[in-house]
């Protein structure tokens, strides 16, 4: 039960991360749940783990990664497409 807890957690943190950064609608929720995970993970390791906790992950701190995730990940695929 966990996992599957975790799993919500992430998923909810990429769709706000996604949210913030305008780039949402074009990530499906497979990718949001890796944006939420390894932005948490991200986030974690730079801003550390105060704040609220849900599903082993510090709310804020994860939110920040999941962000940064996006903005690089968006970055990148838009140097490999060519578009601006």
């Amino acid at each position: 039960m966990y996992w599957i807890w975790t799993l919500i957690v992430g998923a909810i943190i990429g769709v706000i991360a996604g949210a913030i950064t305008n780039k949402g609608e074009s990530m499906g929720w497979i990718a949001n749940i890796l944006a939420g995970l390894v932005g948490s993970s991200v986030g974690q390791a730079l801003f550390g783990t105060w704040g609220p906790s849900l599903g082993g992950m510090a709310v804020i701190p994860s939110i920040l990664g999941a962000v940064i995730v996006v903005l690089v990940v968006s970055f990148i695929v838009a140097k490999v497409h060519g578009k601006k």
